[in-house]
C-alpha cells in the first residue's frame, strides 16, 4: 500500500495518483546551470561528467549567458538555458537565479544540501512511456498512451557530450575547463495529452556540435519531470577543444 503513494509524492501532487499507477521506471534529470565565466563551476562540471556516466541518470549542463559581460564570452551559452532557470527560480519560489544551480527532476534545487541530492538521485523514479530511436538520419520520439496524464510539454535537447575550453578571460583565466553534455539547442516538439503520439526530427536540423539528445516531458511551465530518454547522435563520444581568442 505504501509504493504507489510514494510515486505520487515524487511526481507531483498535482498528477494525481493515477499516473504514478500506470507508470514505467525512468532515468533521473539532472540539470546544471553553469558558466565558463563562473569560478565557482567547475567543481559542478565535474559532478556532470561523473553522472554522466551512469545510466539511470539524464545529465545536462545548461550554460547561462547573464555572465558574458563580465569578462568571459561562454561559447555554450544559450539564452534559451537562462529563461528555462529563470521558469525553475519562479515554480520553486526563489529570489533569484544563481551559479551553480543543479535542478533535479524539476524538484530538487540545491548543491548546498549535498544529502538533499543524493536522496532525490536515489530514489526510484517512475515516469510516462517514452522512447528515442535515431535512425535513417531521423530522431524519431515515441510516447505511448498513459490515460489521465496532465497536459505535457515535449521538449527535444541536444547536447555535446565532452569539451575542453582554455579561459583566456574572467574568473576563470587560464584554466582549462573539462565540461560534459553540454545543451546546445532547446525545442519543443509539442504538446502531448496522454495520447500514443511521435514526433520526427531530421539529424540536419539539429545543432552540428551535437552528439547526443534527451527528450523530457513536462507539463507546462515546468512543472515536474514525468518522461525522459536519451539516445546518441553518434557512435562513438566527441571531444571539442577551444584556445583563447
Amino acid at each position: 500500500m505504501m509504493r504507489p503513494i510514494r510515486q505520487c509524492l515524487l511526481l507531483g501532487a498535482t498528477l494525481g495518483c493515477a499516473l504514478a499507477t500506470h507508470a514505467q521506471p525512468r532515468p533521473v534529470v539532472v540539470e546544471l546551470f553553469t558558466s565558463q565565466g563562473c569560478s565557482s563551476c567547475p567543481p559542478a562540471d565535474a559532478y556532470v561528467g561523473q553522472l554522466s556516466r551512469q545510466s539511470d541518470v539524464i545529465a545536462l549542463a545548461f550554460h547561462v549567458d547573464y555572465w558574458d559581460d563580465l569578462g568571459w564570452r561562454d561559447r555554450f551559452a544559450l539564452p534559451q538555458s537562462a529563461e528555462r532557470q529563470n521558469i525553475y527560480a519562479r515554480n520553486l519560489h526563489r529570489s533569484s537565479v544563481y551559479t551553480p544551480q543543479l535542478v533535479v527532476d524539476g524538484q530538487v534545487d540545491s548543491l548546498r544540501d549535498p544529502q538533499a541530492v543524493a536522496r532525490a538521485l536515489s530514489e526510484r523514479r517512475d515516469g510516462v512511456p517514452v522512447t528515442v530511436t535515431v535512425r535513417d538520419a531521423q530522431v524519431r520520439v515515441e510516447l505511448g498512451a498513459h490515460p489521465g496524464a496532465p497536459n505535457s510539454d515535449v521538449v527535444l535537447v541536444t547536447y555535446l557530450r565532452h569539451a575542453v575550453s582554455a579561459i583566456g578571460r574572467g574568473e576563470n583565466a587560464g584554466r582549462n575547463l573539462e565540461e560534459f553534455n553540454i545543451v546546445r539547442g532547446i525545442r519543443t516538439l509539442g504538446t502531448w495529452k496522454g495520447e500514443v503520439r511521435g514526433f520526427d526530427v531530421p539529424v540536419s536540423a539539429l545543432p552540428p556540435d551535437a552528439t547526443d539528445v534527451a527528450v523530457l516531458v513536462q507539463p507546462h511551465r515546468q512543472a515536474p519531470i514525468i518522461g525522459a530518454a536519451a539516445h546518441a547522435l553518434r557512435s562513438s563520444g566527441v571531444t571539442v577543444r577551444a584556445a583563447p581568442p
